[in-house]
């Protein structure tokens, strides 16, 4: 293993000893400003905790302009169905297994982690003259997989330089010089509830159906593999075991499914009430939709499960979080048949998947929309849709069906501030030297990319006058994850690049 690639392992490391949920940066941009104080670097935070550290040029690289590695802190926390693991607390444990890095049961924040841990080596190698660079500006951003909010909260002055080098692409060998747009939806469908009194209660036992087992994987990398959606195949299975056992017979409680609005859901779970005289036929009923879900999707999701299992009424008391008062416990709240429609029918509804492809780039999705989560609260259930097109035109269409198919089924729909597009520019000066430097080093010509996920470049190039960007980084699989891993030999490849790329500037 290439020393460089063993210092960033160590640095990544300590980056995840420390919690650094989306919304929840606090801690890793205290020590991100603490690490580069301590080693005599210039450290800027500003209110939303985005980190700035300024390393100043080496030797005869005082002429040269200045260069921006920018990368953000926060990282998605998904994790295995049985994992213990608690993001607020544990560290991120990593595993070597052969040439991957992986976590143990839980993702690992390689997204984006590991441009803290190469910008972090960089700038120290630079100040033990190991290697010789122009003066760099480390842009450290918060909230980037929820909102975008780092980026879109810096101030003009924070940093100075014009040539941005974005740490955040997942394919070494692959330079992204455009990306698409987005815009996420917040639907509300209010809910009317009907208690089941202890005389009608007796009809009913309780049970817990849930979809688990699905690949998931990021809504702008892996929409375009038709993988399952959790939360509507739950929602088909609800809808077949109503017409198989009449719908009066099961009675939802609650529906909660997936996690982030950029993950596409591997998980979801109702409670329902189902008839003591169909539970004969539950089972069957339950196993037959089961197999052809799994028929269906043998390809993309060959682990998919349906399952149901019988529980007790404390169990939903305890999953409702305090939505029915314990005195009540004993007369559990049930959707209106009328609001039990309504939600299955607007789940079913909502578009999911590619909507359209591009017309101009070969493979690449120009539109898509990902349903990424629903949750039942006291007195309504919401439902977070989330667009992206590298059209903007159509990002509206596709928000527009969104909203459309809501308002029918008797939601309201609140749509986001959305962020643009990362045009493409094929004529660029950091582009053509990036290339030239690439095939010099390895005797290869990389790939160039415009993908369909979002990336901060499109916001600081909106937002930031006359800024040349690009993006790359090592190879990692199956971001947003609990699989999700990080090609070794990859890092060494981009340390090497990284650090011809500065020579070049000289």
């Amino acid at each position: 293993m290439h020393s460089k690639t063993q210092q960033i392992f160590k640095v990544f490391e300590e980056i995840n000893k420390i919690p650094r949920r989306s919304k929840h940066e606090e801690q890793i941009s205290i020590w991100l400003q603490e690490w580069g104080r301590s080693r005599g670097f210039e450290v800027r935070a500003d209110s939303l905790n985005n980190v700035l550290i300024k390393a100043p040029a080496t030797t005869g690289y005082e002429n040269s302009p200045t260069l921006i590695l920018q990368g953000h802190m926060d990282m998605v926390c998904e994790k295995c169905k049985d994992s213990k693991h608690d993001f607020s607390i544990d560290p991120v444990r990593c595993i070597c297994d052969g040439d991957w890095l992986r976590g143990d049961g839980t993702s690992i924040g390689a997204d984006n982690g590991i441009a803290l841990a190469l910008g972090l080596v960089l700038v120290e190698a630079g100040k033990k003259r190991e290697i010789e660079h122009p003066s760099l500006e480390l842009l450290f951003t918060v909230d980037e997989e929820t909102g975008l909010t780092g980026a879109k909260g810096l101030e003009a002055g924070f940093f100075e330089g014009k040539v941005l080098l974005n740490l955040d692409s997942e394919e070494e060998g692959v330079f992204v010089i455009g990306c698409a747009g987005g815009q996420n939806s917040l639907i509300t469908l209010p809910v009317e509830w009907e208690l089941l009194d202890t005389k009608k209660e007796n009809l009913f036992k309780f049970f817990r159906l849930s979809v688990e087992g699905l690949e998931g994987g990021h809504s702008g990398v892996e929409i375009n593999k038709q993988r399952a959606n959790g939360i509507q195949l739950l929602s088909l299975a609800l809808a077949k075991l109503r017409e198989k056992l009449e719908a009066e017979n099961v009675r939802l409680v609650l529906l909660n499914g997936g996690s982030v609005h950029n993950a596409i859901p591997s998980t979801a779970e109702a409670f329902v009430a189902l008839h003591r005289e169909k539970l004969e036929k539950v089972e069957k009923a339950v196993s037959g939709i089961r197999q052809a879900f799994r028929a269906e999707y043998l390809k993309t999701d060959p682990e998919l499960t349906l399952n149901i299992e019988e529980i007790s009424r404390e169990t939903i008391f305890e999953v409702a979080e305090n939505k029915i008062p314990i005195e009540e416990v004993s007369r559990v709240q049930i959707f209106s048949a009328k609001t039990e429609e309504k939600l299955i029918e607007l789940i079913l509804g909502l578009p999911h998947g590619v909507y359209r492809m591009s017309e101009t780039i070969q493979g690449l999705v120009e539109t898509s929309n990902n349903l990424a989560t629903v949750r039942t609260t006291e007195n309504e259930v919401m439902i977070v849709s989330s667009q992206r097109s590298s059209n903007n035109p159509r990002l509206a269409e596709i928000s527009g069906k969104v909203e459309a198919v809501a308002k029918l089924a008797g939601a309201w729909v609140e749509h986001e501030p959305g962020y643009p597009a990362w045009e493409p520019d094929l004529k660029s000066e950091l582009l053509l030297k990036c290339k030239q430097v690439y095939t010099e080093t390895f005797g290869e010509e990389p790939e160039i990319k415009v993908i369909h996920a979002g990336l901060e470049c499109g916001i600081i190039g909106s937002v930031h006058e006359g800024m040349e960007m690009i993006s790359f980084g090592p190879t990692i699989k199956d971001p947003h994850c609990p699989s999700e891993r990080i090609f070794i030999p990859s890092i060494e490849k981009v340390w090497i690049f990284l650090e011809n790329l500065l020579k070049a500037y000289c």
